[in-house]
């Protein structure tokens, strides 16, 4: 690992496995490895957002039906916006439109003074100064046009080009749904020439959580425009309007005749028909959007047929379901809708199996390999042989003490000698020469050799060397071979060290003997009368009983010299390799972390029991994988390679490779594609023992997921008394054709229930959905309307004008 190595911090790895578990969860929905086949839609559909504050919604409702639907590339989506609007994926010029193919932004060059406190007639300015901007109209018809013209593009994605659905989408709140007539009879005008028939639904948005800042303002103003959409839902609602423009700044008027302006009106909250708020807001509405659309324009299989005639599944019926929703005085009836959905967790099943397989490869790195300390300190250079070979040759292989001899003395006889020390006579004889011949010709090549031969990392160097024999061990190997513990490879280097000290202090003990040893007490030849042969025989003995040992303490010095260089090496590799195992134990943590709140976002039933399921699911996977591949499979170099070379190059190149690798040999494998009922039964049974009487059958699985999906599919909207008078409810599941449950749920309480059923068949296997349907009510029966009253009267009594001039006349009076 070079020196700069780093490791990402644990917020970009969970980002890296979000994203990871968010495509592993999109393959499902797109088919994947389960064979889950998406509806289609059978007419063209346009989707228009009016107003700044639905802006999230865009790309919420685009990416629902791209995920779901098998020709949702196919569909144009159209937000009108005002130059108020600081925050798009899209930048615009001004007053002008841009689009990424399916998705277009028209900016309108007005101030809705959004961020800013509302000015006293913020609705009706809106409204004026539209309708006296030529440019703004010229340029919103020739951003209608290109979508109509885009529209046509995509026509081989649909089986008939006769009609096409408009849907329609704004916060109630949103000043720009004051002008949502203008807008919406442009739109329709505009597709008419392309289009038999055009059909046009609204979906207003209610946000009730999030009014804290601005409650009192967005309550009135939310009000107003309901008032505004009771008088353009009237039997009697008529508009006209000089909309039309051509290239020559031509008007031509757009009139719609006496009819509502909307085929259907939902409303849907933040918060649902109990008063409890909705888990993400109003934007989670997107989901009700999407399906209400998929079930008014889905295309019908003709292979299916038979599936649905057979189980007595009755398909949607708009106009029926209009008439039943409109009261005995004709009065237009508002509809809403609840949604719920069961599915297997793929988010969490992903991230619990890479954490499985991960920890199982942890563990096959951990495992300590048979070897011996003998064979571990050969494995750093460290044995007695490669000592050896390191300490060989540091000497010189001259004779050292026949070098010696030569070196000039000084004029003294042996008498004078006798009574001396060893120590004493080498110093009247040499006085420094001997040691200094020593120091240069002995001493600093000795030196010089043993530098060369602890150039730093060379214990390091050794070890990779090593690997090439032994891939088993790695850095959890090294880790604990360079601690101190009992055992370890540095305990016998500490204790090589301490023999080698040992060895030291004798040999200096003895070299300190030696020298202070008499000459007359030597034993070496003398002759008589020969004063000079006898000096040269007590300097042939000094050599002998002072060098030679001198050599063997500067041969032991050195020797621990690079026992203690290689001990700091060691040091050094422990603190290397606990870096790297650190990371890796650390990875396995996140891997832990994410998947367990993973687990803990999805619901709580839904998501029991996933990492226990699926430790067992990888755990099999594994061995049967091994047994058929060999054990050393996952180290291959198609797939994890050598993991302790990867887990040098940083985490995320690991965590790349290992998703990769949990991607192609365990998230794709047979286990992983069982029906969700099946899986869920198997994973809630899974902690249960054998024979236990708490093991949950198919029945008491499908009756729980039965009422578990109605009680999660409340309808989103709070009406003031929950048994209103025209009440009507239809109920719709949406899954597979071949599924049990479906068939279950198309059944049950088949005697007792008081709504329409319905079912919808997919090629799905990877869950249920349902829609629940609910209409007749009217304005006056909404929490948001009756608690909006009292700012809405009380802003009209301060001067607030927060109608079209003109308009006020016409509305109904609140009730």
């Amino acid at each position: 690992m070079a020196a700069g190595m780093e490791f990402n911090s644990n917020n970009t790895l969970k980002r890296d496995l979000e994203k990871y578990a968010a495509q592993y969860a999109i393959e499902q929905e797109r088919q994947g490895s389960l064979g889950d086949g998406r509806s289609s839609i059978h007419y063209p559909a346009l989707f228009l957002f009016v107003g700044d504050l639905v802006a999230p919604a865009v790309s919420a409702v685009q990416e629902i039906n791209r995920l779901k639907w098998d020709n949702g590339d196919g569909v144009v989506y159209v937000q009108i916006g005002t130059e108020d609007q600081k925050e798009h994926p899209v930048e615009t010029r001004h007053g002008g439109s841009s689009d990424d193919g399916q998705v277009t932004l028209h900016r309108l060059p007005l101030s809705a003074g959004q961020t800013e406190r509302p000015s006293k007639t913020r609705r009706k300015d809106v409204h004026r100064s539209f309708h006296e901007s030529d440019q703004a109209l010229y340029d919103l018809n020739r951003t209608l046009r290109r979508v109509s013209n885009r529209i046509a593009e995509y026509g081989r994605l649909y089986s008939s080009f006769d009609r096409i659905y408009v849907t329609v989408v704004t916060r109630a709140d949103d000043p720009l749904n004051v002008l949502l007539p203008e807008l919406t009879k442009l739109t329709e005008t505009i597709l008419s020439q392309a289009f038999k028939s055009v059909q046009t639904d609204l979906h207003v948005l209610v946000s009730e959580m999030e009014q804290v800042d601005s409650f009192g303002y967005a309550s009135a103003a939310g009000l107003a425009f309901l008032r505004e959409l009771d008088y353009m839902q009237s039997l009697d609602y008529t508009f006209s309007g000089k909309l039309l423009v051509t290239e020559d700044g031509i008007s031509i008027p757009v009139t719609h005749p006496a009819s509502p302006l909307f085929d259907l009106v939902y409303l849907l909250s933040d918060k649902n028909e109990r008063g409890t708020g909705v888990p993400g807001g109003w934007i989670e509405n997107a989901e009700i959007i999407c399906r209400i659309c998929l079930l008014k324009n889905r295309k019908q299989d003709a292979d299916h047929s038979g599936s649905v005639s057979s189980t007595g599944a009755n398909t949607y019926n708009n106009t029926s379901f209009k008439n039943n929703i409109r009261t005995t005085s004709d009065q237009h009836g508002y509809a809403s809708a609840g949604f719920a959905e069961i599915r297997r967790p793929n988010k969490p099943i992903a991230l619990a199996v890479l954490y499985h397989m991960y920890r199982y490869l942890l563990a096959r790195m951990r495992q300590e390999p048979d070897l011996s300390i003998k064979d571990k300190l050969a494995f750093f250079g460290l044995d007695a042989a490669s000592v050896e070979r390191k300490v060989e040759g540091l000497l010189p292989n001259e004779d050292l003490v026949s070098g010696m001899s030569g070196i000039m003395t000084h004029n003294v006889s042996f008498s004078d000698l006798k009574p001396l020390s060893l120590r004493e006579a080498e110093r009247a004889l040499f006085g420094q020469g001997a040691e200094a011949y020593f120091r240069d010709n002995v001493v600093r090549l000795v030196e010089e050799r043993v530098r060369e031969r602890s150039s730093g990392g060379s214990l390091r160097r050794q070890a990779e060397q090593s690997r090439a024999e032994h891939p088993e061990v790695g850095y959890f190997q090294w880790a604990a071979w360079s601690d101190s513990e009992p055992g370890s490879v540095r305990e016998a280097l500490l204790g090589l060290i301490r023999d080698k000290s040992m060895q030291l202090e004798s040999a200096r003990a003895l070299l300190e003997q030696r020298q202070q040893e008499r000459v007359e007490d030597q034993s070496f030849k003398r002759a008589l009368f020969r004063d000079k042969q006898n000096v040269r025989n007590l300097i042939d003995c000094m050599l002998e009983r002072v060098y030679v040992p001198k050599v063997e303490l500067l041969r032991l010095e050195n020797e621990l010299h690079l026992l203690r260089i290689y001990d700091t090496e060691m040091e050094e590799l422990h603190r290397f390799s606990r870096q790297v195992t650190a990371a890796l134990e650390a990875l396995e943590r996140t891997l832990r972390e994410t998947a367990v709140q993973s687990i803990a976002a999805a619901d709580e039933y839904i998501g029991q029991n996933v990492m226990e399921y699926y430790g067992k699911v990888t755990e099999e996977l594994i061995t049967d994988l091994e047994a058929k591949r060999g054990r050393d499979v996952w180290f291959e170099d198609r797939y994890m390679g050598d993991m302790n070379r990867l887990a040098t190059e940083g985490d995320d190149r690991l965590l790349k490779r290992l998703m990769e690798v949990c991607h192609s040999l365990l998230l794709t494998a047979e286990p992983l594609r069982l029906p969700f009922e099946e899986e869920l039964l198997q994973r809630a049974n899974v902690t249960i023992a054998y024979g236990d009487k708490d093991v949950l059958t198919r029945d008491d699985l499908f009756r729980r997921l039965y009422h578990t999906l109605e009680d999660q599919a409340v309808v989103r909207v709070r009406v003031f008394d929950y048994t209103q008078e025209h009440r009507y409810e239809e109920k719709y599941f949406f899954g597979d054709h071949h599924s049990a449950f479906m068939d279950y749920a198309a059944h049950a309480e088949e005697t007792s229930r008081i709504y329409k059923l319905g079912v919808v068949y997919e090629e799905r296997s990877s869950g249920v959905e349902k829609l629940n349907l609910m209409g007749g009510f009217h304005l006056e029966d909404l929490m948001v309307y009756r608690n909006g009253k009292v700012y809405y009267d009380s802003y009209t009594d301060n001067g607030y004008e927060l109608h079209p001039g003109g308009l006020v006349e016409k509305l109904s009076p609140i009730r």
